[in-house]
């Protein structure tokens, strides 16, 4: 029986997106023993003007997150964009892809983190999330954005919030990993919520490493079958996930149990197969998408 894991993120949360080495780890690791799903955050419904919001501007907004890149290795292109974003648009595309393509609302989380830290886009504007999502396999983009202010879309959301917004007296907030939001206790990004068949319930709260998600699912279930990183190197990856690698996520992936993450040593790897046309690179930022060829 699988483990049911709740994950509560937003796509401007850079903890979120730091975030994505270890939840791809964990992907690969326990395959479809672990049910997932997928809560919006709505981190902004509304862009705050700058005078505002504690100063949080543009400028401010792009060297935190170059402070994310150097320290977590996901690509960033740290650029200041024209004005302040709000998140809620965005996670509503999140919201609509559920509901018209189960499962695939996970893609459509990655694309629009990936444009978020590496693009100019307004991912509050529908033609930035159509232009973040154009290259989506198997999501039909118009219907999608077409669908971002349905009723069926906002009560979805609108449930999506009021979860993420339930984390008053739980581990998460004894552990100093919840904020207030709207009066309520809420999940920070990438909270995650590990359930067994049996009804126990563990709590990620907010930002963890790979070792703290791990230890709590072996506590819920020791019968659970373990996959371990590929010993013949990063193609058996790149094969396994179709929709592409980034550089930090193969290195994790590769790394096996107290074994630090060699980064360099994966980069040269995926060079090697793109040098005999087994891989292709593809620039993002500073760094790059890796798929087979």
């Amino acid at each position: 029986m699988a483990i049911r894991a709740t994950l509560f993120s937003d796509p401007a949360c850079p903890w979120a997106y730091s975030a994505t080495p270890a939840l791809t780890v964990l992907r690969w690791r326990y395959r479809d023993q672990l049910d997932w799903r997928l809560v919006t955050i709505g981190l902004r419904d509304q862009a705050a003007p700058p005078a505002s919001s504690g100063g949080y501007t543009p400028a401010r907004q792009a060297a935190g997150s170059r402070r994310f890149r150097d320290r977590y290795g996901m690509p960033i292109t740290p650029a200041p964009r024209p004005r302040p974003v709000a998140t809620g648009r965005a996670c509503r595309a999140i919201v609509a892809a559920r509901l018209a393509h189960p499962g695939r609302e996970f893609a459509v989380l990655r694309a629009l983190a990936f444009a978020w830290f590496n693009s100019m886009l307004l991912l509050d504007e529908d033609e930035g999330i159509a232009a973040a999502l154009r290259d989506l396999d198997g999501i039909d983009v118009a219907a999608l954005v077409a669908a971002l202010d349905s009723d069926a879309v906002g009560q979805a959301y609108a449930a999506d919030r009021a979860l993420a917004r339930s984390a008053g007296g739980g581990a998460t907030e004894f552990q100093g990993k919840a904020v207030v939001s709207d009066g309520l206790v809420r999940y920070t990004a990438p909270s995650v919520l590990f359930e067994s068949a049996d009804g126990r319930r563990l709590e990620a709260g907010g930002f963890q490493p790979l070792e703290a998600y791990d230890v709590l699912i072996a506590n819920l279930d020791v019968t659970l079958e373990r996959v371990a990183p590929p010993q013949a190197g990063p193609l058996e990856l790149l094969e396994h996930f179709t929709e592409g690698l980034c550089t930090q996520e193969v290195a994790a992936l590769l790394a096996g149990n107290l074994v630090d993450v060699d980064r360099a040593g994966a980069e040269d790897a995926l060079l090697a197969l793109v040098a005999e046309g087994r891989a292709r690179r593809e620039p993002l930022g500073g760094d790059a998408i890796w798929r087979p060829a």
